[in-house]
């Protein structure tokens, strides 16, 4: 019996569905997305998210809704290159690492930097909290790079080979990019060349013109423009018309 193709649910602007895709790609694995914002999210895409968080994957054994759990099943499910170290104290770091990016270079670069410059613009319509980014731009980011220069190998990877801490380290700074954040090369040399390096792989490199596409055209009109880019979109979509908040942030 043939098997169901995995389906990503989620935007190609995020960080955590862009761990996954480059997962997804590393593993040679094919694959559907429907790329919907989660605000936008249908009730249906409420039934299998209760987060209403991305990504989702679903194939024809499960359905997860975090990036790491998805991750971690797409390394010992599906065949194709380690995604993770398979040495134990390299492995238990790998781990620490995606968590460090997910968690605390998630509230920074998404929520106090991106979500500040872009999501409240284009979704909300609402200015910045200019003290919440001001706070994201002189503290907690140069205080992230410092830590992240005394852990990263330059340019190279952290492990030998990519794994998912380096694509999960490296996924916030291009959102961070697209809020027009540039990484001091000078003054973190080590984390700069590291970035640089990962971004050359040829699963970020796959989905660049998709992220491009997404950032320069509405939402409603997004599903359309990147279908006729070639994007590998689902027949069906979860996304409805109007948006809702979510549970932890608006």
């Amino acid at each position: 019996m043939k098997k169901k193709r995995p389906t990503i649910i989620g935007s190609y602007l995020s960080p955590y569905v862009r761990k996954v895709l480059v997962c997804l790609e590393i593993k040679g694995i094919v694959y559907e997305i429907d790329p919907i914002v989660p605000y936008f999210g249908s009730d249906a895409f409420t039934g299998i998210s209760p987060l209403r968080r991305i990504p989702v994957l679903i194939d024809d054994r499960v359905t997860l809704a975090d990036s790491t759990a998805i991750c971690e099943y797409l390394n010992e499910a599906y065949d194709g290159p380690a995604l993770l170290p398979s040495e134990p104290a390299a492995r238990a770091r790998s781990r620490w690492l995606e968590e460090f990016a997910d968690s605390r270079m998630g509230d920074v670069f998404i929520w106090h930097y991106y979500n500040q410059i872009v999501i409240r613009n284009k979704i909300w319509q609402r200015p910045p909290d200019e003290a919440v980014l001001e706070k994201a731009i002189n503290e907690e980011i140069p205080g992230i790079l410092d830590y992240l220069e005394d852990q990263v190998p330059g340019g190279e990877y952290l492990f030998g080979q990519i794994a998912v801490a380096d694509i999960a380290i490296a996924s916030f700074f291009r959102n961070a990019h697209f809020a027009g954040f540039e990484l001091d090369s000078e003054r973190w040399p080590r984390t700069a060349g590291f970035v640089e390096h990962v971004f050359a792989h040829r699963g970020f490199a796959k989905l660049r013109a998709f992220e491009d596409l997404m950032m320069s055209t509405p939402i409603h009109e997004r599903r359309q423009a990147l279908s006729d880019a070639g994007a590998p979109l689902t027949k069906e979509t979860m996304a409805g018309r109007e948006p809702r908040a979510g549970f932890f942030y608006t």
